[in-house]
């Protein structure tokens, strides 16, 4: 503010307001953009100022898209219900935690498996560790024996144009699958990370404290994490740990 000449209280942004540059108008690990946004509210709020002769401005949630323009970024909130095949899962970005939806959908087939959301080959591996371990155990989640022979699954990603990697959706694609089988909804405030194996162990994964800061700002109530990332859950800070109830678990059936 001192440097575009606006002194004492002349001009007002709400805490609303940054934070919704920062949800909304910038996507960095530092705060360079942030820096350049509150830059760019000051030089037209002094504009604003001096044309229309006003003594003071205010910048609030309400007015912020006439200062800077429609929004460039958005991020995944919680859905109205709970969808069969559909679960949040948590990955670790460049800049920060993101959340994941993973749909599944199983149709009549031949027992061929589509994995689309422009996916890397490590996550792809993890699908297949995934419904390995579902196949195995098909008697305990009561699913046809058959299921991997009569029907087609699709395991999708949204937001194909971006590329996604990693071990740790291994959780939330086998609960997905399980549940568009069984044809039984996923709770729609749960979120979850962590690697699975072909004998169902869950593994730890890295980046659990800005998974958790994304799944804190979807709005979910509830965390799934792998037993052995309890230790990380100190970096997290203590308003947003008071808000999840944290589940570690060992293995998929915990999960299930």
């Amino acid at each position: 503010m001192e440097k575009h000449g606006l002194h004492g209280d002349r001009l007002t942004i709400s805490k609303y307001a940054i934070e919704s540059v920062i949800n909304h108008y910038t996507r960095e690990a530092g705060v360079r953009n942030l820096e350049r946004n509150i830059a760019s509210l000051c030089r037209k709020a002094a504009k604003k100022l001096v044309e229309n002769d006003k003594e003071k401005v205010k910048i609030n949630r309400g007015n912020l898209e006439s200062y800077l323009g429609k929004k460039k970024y958005r991020y995944d909130l919680l859905g109205e219900e709970n969808i069969v095949g559909v679960a949040n899962g948590l990955a670790w970005t460049a800049v920060g935690g993101e959340t994941l939806s993973i749909e599944v959908n199983s149709m009549k087939g031949n027992g061929k498996i589509h994995l689309t959301g422009q996916l890397g080959d490590v996550m792809k591996e993890s699908a297949m560790a995934g419904i390995s371990y579902v196949r195995l155990n098909y008697d305990k989640f009561k699913i046809d024996a058959n299921f991997y022979k009569d029907m087609d699954i699709h395991i999708h990603v949204p937001e194909g144009a971006i590329p996604k990697d990693g071990p740790s959706a291994g959780i939330t694609i086998a609960s997905a699958v399980v549940s568009a089988l069984c044809n039984i909804p996923i709770h729609r405030d749960v979120a979850m990370t962590g690697e699975i194996t072909l004998r169902g162990r869950v593994l730890p994964v890295g980046g659990i404290k800005e998974k958790v800061l994304a799944a804190h700002r979807m709005g979910v109530s509830k965390v799934i994490l792998p037993h052995e990332n309890q230790k990380d859950i100190e970096e997290i800070p203590g308003k947003v740990k008071r808000k999840l109830a944290f589940i570690f678990v060992k293995d998929i059936n915990q999960v299930i």
